[in-house]
């Protein structure tokens, strides 16, 4: 990532950590149209020549609705933008709901592409380019992820410099994934206070190698079966065993019998791998179908629990923002693979449009990599919970529980490079009672 682009998410980083609490983001068709502001500084800065632009102070324009607007030119290495920046909690940073980025390559004064952000966030845009004479093409990206990539647009590039937001988004029609900027965070209210009776439980809570409690109530350990000795605990599949107990409990009155949870759910996608079946590769990959399988099971219906219902295996993007460069490109995000998952890279802008298309849901997680043996081998060996919402501003956020504590979703990727994860969903509905 150059200089640039980490200043740009860096400063994003800052905002939400230190402006949690600022107004919520309104409706995508609630924002307050600029074109007005737009067309007025048409010559003067949009289509002005480079070195005059320079020149420019930046100023604060007032929307008849009250939002603050500044106007500001800033020098990239490769190209200037001209930036109309929403005004939030006193500050300008660029990429508030509803400001708009114009770039210009720096050498030739060239447009390359508009930016406009839906959402309050940095990392989820509309973007559109120049493509031919006559038409324009639009880019969409959630979480740095491109749910939408070079779709042709009708409108002629120099016609969205004037045009509303809304009618340059009306030209997209259906195209345009509008429910990605537009979550409701009343939908998320009783994900949010799942999450809250689980960290509420978790001080009791101690962490033990293969640790996990029994059908009966007793910490055992998951191979033997033997009670534990000393102070007792949980493991990564232990820990997600208790939570998903605390959902069924409350419904059957018990809690699960971890030999079931061992059985294999289908065949192994390499006849190789049996050969390390004393290895136990496929472990976590087990225990997580089956407790989803159960909890499909109870929460929903028997003829639900089966494996294509409970295992995500539809991407919703192809490509991830890629940042190597001078300039942002796109980079081949690869699909679902059977009993591997998907890239751990991609795992944060998955897990967003999962919150959208399919409120409601927690995700068992089983991290995976291809291990360097004699023989093709995949290992996956550990296990976290993951719960995607939105909190009551409508900021995205991703809770992660694994081995008896809650961690953060950067941390949990940082902590495994190159690995994949497979995720089962489970609905989170009714008590909670571990």
């Amino acid at each position: 990532m150059n200089n640039n682009n980490q200043k740009y998410m860096f400063v994003g980083i800052l905002f939400f950590a230190f402006f949690p609490l600022f107004a919520a983001d309104v409706p995508v068709a609630s924002i307050e149209d600029d074109s007005a502001l737009r067309i007025s500084i048409q010559d003067t800065w949009l289509t002005q020549k480079l070195p005059e632009l320079l020149k420019n102070r930046p100023f604060i324009h007032t929307l008849p609705g009250g939002m603050s607007i500044q106007v500001r030119a800033e020098r990239r290495s490769n190209e200037m933008l001209i930036i109309l920046a929403r005004e939030r909690n006193g500050a300008y940073p660029g990429w508030a709901q509803g400001s708009w980025v114009y770039s210009r390559n720096l050498s030739t004064g060239a447009p390359e592409r508009i930016r406009i952000f839906l959402r309050s966030d940095p990392m989820a845009y509309a973007q559109f380019r120049p493509l031919g004479e006559g038409k324009s093409q639009i880019d969409v990206v959630i979480q740095d992820a491109y749910v939408v990539r070079g779709l042709p647009v009708g409108l002629p590039f120099d016609r969205l410099l004037s045009l509303p937001v809304d009618e340059i988004l009306a030209a997209a029609g259906d195209r345009f994934p509008r429910r990605y900027f537009d979550p409701d965070p009343q939908v998320y209210r009783d994900l949010r206070a799942f999450i809250g009776r689980v960290r509420s439980a978790l001080p009791a809570l101690s962490f033990r190698d293969d640790g996990a409690v029994d059908e009966n109530n007793w910490y055992v350990f998951i191979e033997t079966l033997e009670e534990q000795t000393g102070t007792p605990g949980l493991n990564c599949s232990g820990f997600a065993k208790w939570i998903v107990d605390g959902m069924l409990r409350p419904v059957t009155g018990k809690r699960l019998a971890i030999g079931a949870l061992k059985v294999p759910v289908s065949p192994r996608s390499s006849s190789l791998a049996a050969n390390y079946e004393n290895r136990d590769p496929l472990f976590g990959l087990d225990w997580t179908r089956n407790l989803a399988l159960e909890a499909a099971r109870v929460l929903r219906s028997p003829s639900f629990a089966a494996l294509e219902n409970i295992e995500v295996r539809q991407g919703t993007f192809a490509a991830l923002v890629d940042r190597r460069g001078e300039r942002a490109g796109a980079k081949t995000y690869p699909g679902f693979l059977l009993n591997a998952g998907f890239a751990l890279e991609g795992l944060r802008p998955l897990l967003y449009t999962l919150a959208i298309n399919e409120p409601g849901c927690l995700y068992l997680a089983s991290v995976n990599r291809e291990e360097e043996t004699a023989l093709p081998l995949r290992h996956h060996y550990h296990v976290a919970v993951l719960i995607p919402y939105f909190n009551e501003y409508g900021i995205f956020q991703v809770a992660v529980f694994e081995s008896a504590e809650e961690t953060n979703l950067a941390g949990f990727i940082r902590r495994h490079p190159g690995a994949m994860v497979n995720l089962v969903r489970i609905p989170v509905e009714g008590n909670f009672n571990p």
